[in-house]
C-alpha cells in the first residue's frame, strides 16, 4: 500500500483517469449555478447534470474530477463519528454515453490494487452489487474479486425518483475486526452493514434506466457511469489514521487550535476531542464557502455558514478559548489545500475578516442566549416534569446557535431533562420548510433523445450581421425531426448563422429569415443552444421552410449593437467593482440587454455613495480612453495564464475566447463585444440594491439609454431651478437650503404662536375646577388642534397642580381625542388612567390606553365625547 499525502493521492487519481482518456474537470464553485434544487454542490455528479440529462454534450465524453462538496443534513454527527464531515472532496470518474460497466469496474480495481497506483491488499477489498445485476457480478469475478467478497444487496439501486437511475456497486475496505464497533457475530458485521470495520470507499453507479413519471423504468438512450470516492476516507487508509481527522487534511488545523487553548490536547478525552474535530471540520467548510462567494446571513446557505461559525465558536469555548478565534485558522486551511485549491490562500484576508465579524457578532448574541438558557433552566426546575421543552431548546439552537448537545449537557448538570423528540420535530419542520421553499423540482432531467442526436455541425459567425447562404440542416416541430415547417412555430438549425444564442447573461439575437427570392419566411424570436452546441432558432413561421435549402439570415442590427455595448460595459463594471471593493468580489449573475445591464455580486454590506460614484467614474474613464477590445482564441490553461477570470468553471471546452481590454479587464467570454470601448459612449448606474443575503445588484444603462436617462434628470433639474427661482444651476443647493431655513423659521414661529394660544386657553380651562367625590377635577371638551395640543395642556396642568384629575376631549378633522391625567391623590385611591380611558373610549368610537398616571385615546365619533367625559366624572365620583 502506498503512503501518500492528500495532494499526492488527489493528483494520482486524476492522473490515472487522464491516462485512460478522461478530461480533467476543475472543481466547480460550491454555489450551484442555474440549479434551484441544490443549496450547495454536494457531490461530483451534481456538477455533471447538464451532461447526464443531455442538455449539453461534453467535448470529451470521459470526465474526471476532484470536486469540493458540502453536506450539512447530519451536522449533529460531525465530531462524534470517524467519517462525518460538512466539507469533503469527492473523487469521481464519469462516462457520458461512452464506456460502461466493464471499463468502470476494471479501472476501479486497477487503481486500487495495481502496484503502479494505490497497491491496496486485494484480500481487504469487498464489493456489493444489486442482486439482478448479473453483469456487474460477472465482471467483478473476472477482474479478480473473490466470490465470497461480493455481497448482493437489494438497496444497491440508485434512484431519486423521476429521471436517470440504475444499479450501483459499492467498494469496501476491511480495516479489521479490531477497528469494529460491533461484535464478530453481529448481523451488521458485513460489507454494507452498519459497522466501522468495512469502510465504504467508492460507489459506482450504472445509470442505465430512466424513471418515468408513471413509475415505469425504460432504458436510457445513452447509458452513463457516475462514480464517487471519498478522498478523506481513502486517505485515512493510506495514512493509517483511525479516523479522517488524523490525516494531513485536519491535523494541522487541530494542532493550531491546541495552541489557542490553555492546556487542552487532542485525543486526551472524548469531549475535548469532539470539540477539536468540530472546529477543524467547520473552519474548512466556511473558508471554502466564503471563497466561492457565500456570506453569513439569516437564510439559505448564509444561515448554514452562520450556524457552522457559531457551533465552532461554542466548541472553542468548551476548550477554554475566549472570544473570536476561528478566523486565525484561515491561513492553516489555505496552506493545507493550496496545491489544488489556491482560492483560500488568495482570499485569506477577506475570509478572515468575514469570519471575525461574524464571531464578534455572535459574542453579543451569546450573552442573550445564555441569559435565556438560565431562564429556561429556572422555568424547568419549577415544572412538574423538570424538562426543557423541545420548542425552547430549538429556539436556542435556531436563534442563538446553541447546539442541542450544549443545551442537553447544561440541563443535565442542573438535574433536568430536555424533550429531544420535541426538538427533533421542530428541526424536521424547519427542514421541510426549507425544502418546500426550494421547490419540488426534480434533481436531474430526462434525456431528450431528439436533441442529443443532432450531430450536424453548425457554426456561429462572430461580427456578421447577415448570412446570405445559410443551409437549413435540421427542422424540429413538436420535438420531432421533420423535412418541412409550415405551421406556426418551429426550431431551425443552419450550417452557419450570425444569430447569437443566449449564454453567459447575454440574451439572444432577434431578426428575420428570407428565402432566396427575398421573401420573409420566418421571424426569429429566440436562440438557444442544443446539447451539441448548435444554435437553435425558435421562429414564428410565415412561409414554408424546407430542409436542405439555403436562406438569408438577417439579425436585428440595432439590437445587436446595443447588446455589444452592454456586454463590454458589463466586463468593465466587473473589473471596476473588483478594483474598488476588492478582488474578493464575486460575480453572481448578469443580464445583458440592449442598452441595459444588470450585474449581481456578493458583498458584506451595501455600497456607499462614494463607492458607487468611484465605480461609475472608473468605467467611464475606460470608455473614454478608447481601449481596443482584443479577442484571443486559445486553450483554457493559456487563458488562465493570461490572467483571464474563469467564471463558473466547467463551461469551457478545448478552445476558449479571451476578451481583453488592456490589463484592466481579462475574462473568458463567448459573447459579442465592441471593437473599442469608446463605442459604448457613456455608462450610468441607475440603482444599487440588495437582492438577498450577502447579494447586491447593480442596474445600469449605456449609450442612448444612458443619454436619455441623464437628459431626463437634466430636465428635472431645470424644473427645480425654475421652481426655486435660482439664476444658475450651481446655486440650486444654496437656494434650497435657504428655502428650508425659511420654512423652518416659519414653522417655529407657528409653534410659538400656538403655544401662546394654548397657554391662553389653558388659563380659562384650569379655572373651571369641580368636585368629584373627595377629588378635584377639570373635565371638559375644549377647542384644540388634536392630540398634540391635549398633551401640551396636560403638561401645563401637571406642572401647576391645578386639580387631582384632568379629563380633556377635543374634536378635530372629524375625529375625537381624549386625554386623562391623574395626580398623586387620585393614584393613591387606586385609580388608573389607562383603565378609565379603556372603559369610555368606545363611547366615542375609539380605543386607547396608557400608564396609570396618564392615558389617551382616539375615536371616529366626536359626538360621543361629551357623554364619555361625563362618564369619567361619574366613575371618579363613585370611587
Amino acid at each position: 500500500m502506498k503512503k501518500l499525502t492528500s495532494s499526492e493521492f488527489r493528483q494520482m487519481f486524476l492522473d490515472f483517469f487522464k491516462q485512460h482518456g478522461h478530461m480533467v474537470l476543475p472543481s466547480q464553485s460550491l454555489i450551484p449555478q442555474d440549479d434551484p434544487t441544490l443549496l450547495w454542490i454536494n457531490s461530483g455528479v451534481a456538477t455533471m447534470k447538464k451532461y447526464f440529462d443531455g442538455s449539453v454534450v461534453p467535448k470529451n465524453h470521459r470526465i474526471t474530477s476532484s470536486q469540493k462538496s458540502i453536506r450539512t443534513n447530519d451536522i449533529e454527527n460531525v465530531g462524534k463519528t470517524a467519517r462525518h464531515q460538512t466539507f469533503f472532496e469527492m473523487l469521481g470518474n464519469f462516462s457520458v454515453g461512452d464506456y460502461f460497466k466493464k471499463e468502470a469496474i476494471t479501472w476501479a480495481w486497477e487503481f486500487l490494487t495495481s502496484p503502479d497506483w494505490l497497491d491496496l491488499d486485494k484480500e481487504k477489498l469487498y464489493c456489493t452489487v444489486y442482486p439482478k445485476d448479473t453483469e456487474a457480478h460477472k465482471i467483478w469475478l473476472e477482474v479478480g474479486m473473490p466470490e465470497d467478497h461480493i455481497v448482493k444487496l437489494e438497496e444497491n439501486f440508485w434512484d431519486i425518483g423521476e429521471g436517470p437511475c440504475g444499479p450501483d456497486s459499492e467498494i469496501f475496505y476491511d480495516r479489521g475486526q479490531e477497528n469494529n464497533d460491533v461484535a464478530e457475530d453481529d448481523p451488521e458485521n458485513f460489507p454494507g452493514g452498519e459497522n466501522a470495520r468495512y469502510l465504504e470507499i467508492w460507489n459506482i453507479v450504472f445509470s442505465q434506466y430512466n424513471h418515468l413519471a408513471n413509475g415505469k423504468y425504460v432504458d436510457q438512450p445513452h447509458k452513463n457511469i457516475d462514480t464517487g470516492m471519498g478522498l478523506e476516507r481513502v486517505l485515512s487508509i493510506l495514512q493509517d489514521a483511525p479516523t479522517n481527522f488524523e490525516t494531513d487534511l485536519f491535523l494541522p488545523i487541530i494542532h493550531e487550535t491546541e495552541k489557542m487553548t490553555a492546556a487542552k490536547k487532542y485525543g486526551t478525552n472524548k469531549a475535548d476531542t469532539t470539540a477539536f474535530k468540530i472546529i477543524a471540520d467547520h473552519v474548512r467548510t466556511v473558508c471554502f464557502a466564503i471563497a466561492d462567494g457565500a456570506l453569513p446571513s439569516n437564510t439559505g446557505r448564509g444561515y448554514v455558514l452562520r450556524r457552522l461559525i457559531r457551533r465552532a465558536d461554542l466548541n472553542g469555548q468548551r476548550l477554554g478559548i475566549k472570544g473570536a478565534f476561528l478566523y486565525q485558522l484561515v491561513p492553516v486551511v489555505g496552506k493545507i489545500m493550496e496545491s489544488h485549491y489556491p482560492e483560500v490562500t488568495d482570499q485569506k484576508d477577506f475570509i478572515a475578516k468575514v469570519i471575525k465579524n461574524e464571531e464578534e457578532r455572535f459574542q453579543l448574541t451569546l450573552e442573550s442566549g445564555l441569559t435565556l438558557l438560565d431562564d429556561l433552566i429556572a422555568k424547568a426546575q419549577n415544572s412538574e416534569d423538570k424538562t426543557i421543552t423541545g420548542k425552547d431548546a430549538f429556539k436556542l439552537f435556531d436563534t442563538y446557535g446553541f447546539p442541542y448537545e450544549l443545551t442537553f449537557e447544561t440541563a443535565q448538570d442542573a438535574g433536568l431533562k430536555v424533550d429531544q423528540k420535541g426538538f427533533d420535530a421542530e428541526m424536521k419542520a424547519q427542514k421541510d420548510r426549507a425544502r418546500k421553499a426550494r421547490g419540488n423540482l426534480q434533481s436531474m432531467g430526462a434525456q431528450d433523445e431528439t436533441l442529443m442526436n443532432l450531430k450536424d455541425k453548425s457554426e456561429f459567425e462572430y461580427g456578421v450581421y447577415e448570412e446570405k447562404h445559410a443551409k437549413l440542416i435540421d427542422i424540429i416541430v413538436n420535438d420531432q425531426l421533420v423535412d418541412r415547417a409550415d405551421g406556426d412555430n418551429a426550431v431551425l438549425i443552419f450550417d452557419r448563422t450570425p444569430f447569437y444564442g443566449e449564454r453567459g447573461g447575454q440574451v439572444a439575437d432577434h431578426g428575420n429569415i428570407y428565402n432566396q427570392e427575398g421573401e420573409l419566411v420566418a421571424q426569429v424570436t429566440d436562440v438557444q443552444h442544443a446539447p451539441n452546441d448548435q444554435n437553435m432558432h425558435f421562429v414564428d413561421v410565415i412561409l414554408p421552410l424546407k430542409k436542405g435549402e439555403e436562406y438569408t439570415l438577417k439579425i436585428d442590427r440595432v439590437r445587436r449593437e446595443g447588446l455589444r455595448h452592454s456586454h463590454t460595459a458589463t466586463h468593465l463594471l466587473h473589473a471596476a467593482l473588483r478594483s474598488v471593493l476588492g478582488e474578493h468580489t464575486h460575480q453572481a449573475g448578469s443580464l445583458v440587454e440592449p442598452d441595459y445591464l444588470r450585474f449581481d455580486f456578493t458583498a458584506l454590506e451595501p455600497m456607499t455613495a462614494k463607492e458607487i460614484k468611484s465605480v461609475e467614474n472608473l468605467v467611464n474613464q475606460k470608455i473614454w480612453a478608447a481601449i481596443d477590445v482584443k479577442t484571443t482564441i486559445t486553450d483554457p490553461d493559456t487563458g488562465r495564464k493570461m490572467g483571464a477570470l474563469a467564471l463558473f468553471d466547467g463551461k469551457y471546452g478545448d478552445k476558449v475566447r479571451v476578451v481583453q481590454m488592456q490589463d484592466f479587464s481579462i475574462e473568458f467570454c463567448g459573447g459579442t463585444h465592441c471593437a473599442n470601448t469608446n463605442q459604448i459612449g457613456i455608462f450610468k448606474i441607475i440603482s444599487e440594491s440588495a437582492i438577498g443575503a450577502g447579494m447586491r445588484r447593480i442596474e445600469a444603462v449605456v449609450s442612448k439609454k444612458a443619454y436619455e436617462y441623464l437628459a431626463n434628470r437634466s430636465e428635472l433639474l431645470d424644473d427645480i431651478q425654475a421652481e426655486v427661482k435660482s439664476t444658475k444651476p450651481e446655486d440650486i443647493i444654496d437656494k434650497v437650503d435657504s428655502l428650508e431655513q425659511e420654512l423652518h423659521d416659519s414653522q417655529k414661529q407657528v409653534e410659538d404662536l400656538n403655544l401662546q394660544i394654548n397657554q391662553s386657553k389653558a388659563n380659562s380651562i384650569f379655572n373651571d375646577v369641580k368636585q368629584a367625590g373627595d377629588l378635584t377635577i377639570i373635565a371638559q371638551e375644549v377647542d384644540a388642534g388634536g392630540m398634540n395640543d391635549l398633551r401640551e395642556f396636560a403638561d401645563t396642568w401637571k406642572s401647576g397642580q391645578k386639580s387631582d384629575v384632568l379629563v380633556l376631549g377635543t374634536a378635530s378633522d372629524g375625529k375625537a381625542n381624549m386625554i386623562i391625567s391623574l395626580g398623586d391623590k387620585a393614584l393613591a385611591k387606586g385609580l388608573k388612567a389607562g383603565d378609565l380611558i379603556k372603559q369610555v373610549a368606545p363611547i366615542f368610537g375609539g380605543g386607547g390606553g396608557g400608564r396609570p398616571n396618564m392615558a389617551q385615546a382616539g375615536g371616529k365619533n366626536p359626538e360621543g365625547l361629551e357623554k364619555a367625559i361625563q362618564t369619567v366624572v361619574t366613575m371618579i365620583s363613585e370611587k
